[in-house]
């Protein structure tokens, strides 16, 4: 239960973005969404905190910048010209990404067939980028949001790659707030130097921008990392998929989206494959 309502709270992280993004800039979603998240994440990394020095500093301090300004920036500026359920279906692709640059960067070997699935896969996102709303009156997607969205995965892979040589000697949550944290400081420096952000918002943006804190940053990564200690990570794993799904229906329901059947077709391709490498026994 706790694996689930992780992925359903991230998959929540789109839609409270697209409510705030009414008002608000993408710099100042982004920035007052990891500033309430570390709020609640800053009591775990003080308390499990484990000085970091010589490379893993080095480690840790790139993990931060590609995994919050880096790829937060890119992402929400492709949802803001994209719809909530493009932009959740693409976001499903992660555990294929993750296969591949494991097969690509830490010599992990892949049969035949697998690679067949990764096809598939790239096939389901090139079929939702082409895609348009079935109806006229309905949001309408944008292949560079699209794209957009699916770069900033690049983002999320490298951090996860990077942060798993920390996990070893500092823990997973210890390691997953330092990199929030840090990261989220790296980005108010960036935003203020840049764009400064205002803070005349409606109670609807402020709200939204604080559940995402709440629900789609902190509240997910602790139910995640709760939910691994008491369950093996091989079959943790599909639980990530639950994320594409509830984002995609939460942007259909409440944001009356519609999906073409490109779109549909695609996000099947999608789910299916994360789905099974998500399931699949590892290999060295």
């Amino acid at each position: 239960m706790s694996l689930a309502l992780a992925g359903s709270l991230w998959g929540t992280g789109f839609l409270f973005g697209k409510i705030a993004m009414t008002e608000m800039t993408v710099a100042e979603n982004v920035t007052f969404r990891f500033l309430t998240g570390t709020i609640i994440l800053l009591p775990i990394a003080i308390r499990g905190w484990i000085p970091y020095r010589g490379k893993d500093l080095g480690i840790l301090l790139l993990a931060s910048a590609i995994g919050v300004p880096l790829q937060f920036l890119i992402q929400f500026r492709g949802l803001q010209l994209t719809t909530v359920s493009h932009a959740s279906l693409i976001v499903g692709a992660l555990p294929v990404l993750l296969a591949l640059s494991s097969a690509l960067f830490l010599g992990e070997r892949l049969r035949y067939f697998e690679w067949g699935v990764l096809g598939l896969s790239a096939v389901g996102a090139i079929l939702i980028a082409l895609s348009s709303g079935s109806s006229a009156g309905s949001p309408q997607p944008s292949l560079h949001g699209d794209a957009l969205v699916l770069f900033s995965l690049c983002g999320s892979v490298s951090m996860i790659l990077l942060s798993k040589r920390l996990i070893s000697s500092h823990g997973a949550l210890p390691v997953t707030a330092s990199t929030i944290i840090i990261g989220t400081i790296m980005l108010v420096l960036w935003v203020e130097l840049t764009q400064p952000v205002r803070f005349h918002f409606l109670p609807s943006a402020w709200g939204a921008a604080a559940a995402q804190g709440l629900l789609a940053t902190a509240g997910a990564y602790l139910c995640w990392n709760w939910g691994l200690a008491h369950m093996p990570a091989a079959r943790a794993g599909v639980f990530l998929n639950l994320e594409p799904v509830v984002g995609t229906l939460l942007g259909m329901s409440l944001l009356h989206e519609r999906l073409g059947s490109m779109a549909v077709l695609g996000g099947l391709l999608i789910i299916s494959a994360a789905v099974y490498f998500s399931l699949r026994p590892h290999q060295g």
